[in-house]
């Protein structure tokens, strides 16, 4: 796998009028419902499973919306079905490797993975433990690519988790790319993780998609849940790295 080397700008975490324009998600969840025709239109896909994980101090609830679209492209989609997502607790991991394990081999088919925020990191080491068994991975604003500090939330994930957040060890295995399709789908208007921290190294086989979104509002933002179809909607042998060309080049800008 060949990888685009780059660098990234030093990270801070948004700044203060950029986490108050998170209230962005309202008119998101409200656009979701008004793109319904457009987003009916996306690429149907083949059926195969999908688990969702939420993101820091949200559960299954949050993530219904995401489930629901992707029912309607044909997929079947599961919950994570963890309660609310606290960080990495007590027989969190492997009780994920087994609901893995489980749904690949009820259909014999490789499971695709998207992750929310800190259900990104989830998806992403669970890809790593498990190539075999997990066809794609898919991350909504995952700040897997830096310190943890360079984001609003790092001292909640310290509160609720009661684990420290900066662990150099911890943040150079979280940067190592899956080795699966791997997209992780990003803004620069993030009001909650520095944009740097969700960037990934683009391949042949992995990918960053700009979107304009909230952090709150990318499990429904409508081009967020556009890309996520086109994304699954590929052939499991033929995967290719999204293309914003035409109309899309309105939509989704360049990382």
């Amino acid at each position: 796998m060949t990888a685009t080397n780059f660098e990234l700008p030093e990270a801070a975490p948004p700044p203060w009028w950029m986490m108050a324009l998170e209230s962005r998600a309202i008119v998101e969840y409200s656009a979701m419902w008004a793109a319904l025709p457009w987003l009916l239109r996306a690429p149907y896909g083949d059926g195969h499973t999908v688990i969702v994980f939420p993101g820091l101090v949200a559960g299954d609830l949050s993530t219904l919306p995401l489930r629901m679209f992707l029912e309607s492209r044909g997929y079947r989609a599961h919950a994570w079905e963890q309660g609310i997502n606290l960080g990495p607790g007590r027989g969190v991991l492997g009780n994920l490797k087994r609901k893995v394990r489980e749904l690949q081999g009820k259909r014999n088919r490789r499971v695709s993975l998207i992750g929310w925020s800190l259900g990104g990191i989830y998806a992403r080491e669970l890809a790593k433990m498990m190539p075999d068994m997990v066809r794609q991975v898919i991350t909504l604003g995952t700040p897997f690519a830096g310190d943890p500090k360079a984001t609003n939330a790092w001292r909640l994930f310290e509160l609720v988790s009661k684990r420290r957040a900066q662990n150099k060890r911890v943040i150079e295995a979280l940067k190592e790319t899956p080795p699966v399709p791997t997209t992780s789908i990003m803004s620069y208007t993030d009001g909650v993780v520095a944009w740097p921290l969700s960037v990934e190294k683009q391949s042949d086989r992995s990918e960053t998609i700009s979107v304009h979104a909230s952090h709150m509002g990318m499990g429904f933002n409508p081009l967020v849940l556009y890309a996520i179809a086109e994304r699954l909607g590929q052939p499991e042998s033929t995967w290719k790295p999204f293309q914003a060309d035409g109309m899309k080049a309105f939509a989704y800008g360049k990382p």
